[in-house]
């Protein structure tokens, strides 16, 4: 397991524009005290932030928090190379208390909600283009104004959809975020095949016992709730975005047992695995 806390390095800089070109993209699931920007350039797959799955493909922008945990991770079927830009700054990057001048108070209030992960629904590509922009802006200063003009933007647009929705992120103290992140990284990178309570305990030098109450303490779910709603979550974008069968999707999706795998998705989805696919074809 790679660690789940990344530690940035801006250098003389006030915050970090860089683009990345990979076959896949490789950063584990993770966080930092950053706040990060995204776009997919380039590349498709699964989108993850705190609880939430979704899926991407180019041009798919999401705003993220400090410390919130996240991943991008590529589908295996994806041709090419993944491309991306990414923003990070920290609250300070500008000076202390810049960010909640009285002018500024439109991305104060974004960056409160940024807490749970932002998407953009950007149709008509406005925003892409002024993150397309600044990542080619030579000029430091100008650089430095493209952001806020940025950050402007995204605080006016109506296309904001808030990601994660489960708030007990952003009550837990720093160490207590990196405990946790070791569990939540070891579900995200695990749960399409056989995970284990011992093994996640272990991550974090506790006994079983004592690991169930604290999960449940802190999530308000037990260890194979988190590990089956990931499951779910990502079995009903495969059964969105592929042509797989059910069945396939099922194992594909870390259940061993399909029959286990109908119940649990009807439970929580209120449709069978079939249903949820008809529904969804039907209405485009």
């Amino acid at each position: 397991m790679k660690p789940a806390f990344e530690s940035l390095d801006t250098g003389n800089q006030s915050f970090l524009v860089r683009k990345f070109t990979e076959k896949k993209f490789a950063a584990p699931y993770h966080f930092h005290p950053e706040y990060e920007l995204t776009l997919i350039v380039r590349g498709c797959g699964k989108r993850y932030v705190g609880s939430h799955i979704q899926h991407y493909a180019p041009g798919d922008l999401v705003l993220l928090g400090s410390n919130l945990p996240h991943c991008w991770k590529t589908e295996n079927e994806a041709g090419g190379s993944s491309q991306s830009i990414v923003i990070q700054f920290r609250e300070d990057c500008m000076g202390t208390d810049f960010f909640n001048k009285p002018e500024l108070h439109t991305i104060r209030s974004l960056l409160n909600k940024s807490n749970n992960g932002i998407y953009f629904k950007d149709d008509d590509k406005a925003l892409e283009q002024k993150m397309i922009a600044l990542s080619n802006e030579k000029d430091d200063c100008n650089k430095f104004i493209s952001l806020i003009g940025l950050l402007h933007a995204l605080a006016l647009t109506n296309a904001q959809n808030i990601l994660n929705r489960q708030h007990y992120y952003e009550a837990l103290s720093l160490n207590e975020k990196e405990r946790i992140n070791k569990v939540m990284a070891y579900i995200v990178d695990s749960f399409q095949h056989e995970i284990s309570l011992n093994a996640a305990a272990a991550l974090i030098n506790m006994t079983t016992h004592a690991f169930c109450k604290y999960f449940k303490k802190i999530t308000r779910k037990t260890f194979m709730e988190a590990v089956n709603d990931y499951r779910i979550d990502f079995a009903a974008r495969q059964l969105v975005h592929t042509e797989n069968s059910v069945t396939q999707i099922g194992y594909d999706s870390g259940f061993n047992d399909i029959s286990n795998f109908y119940k649990t998705f009807k439970k929580k989805m209120k449709l069978s695995p079939l249903a949820y696919h008809k529904a969804f074809v039907k209405q485009n």
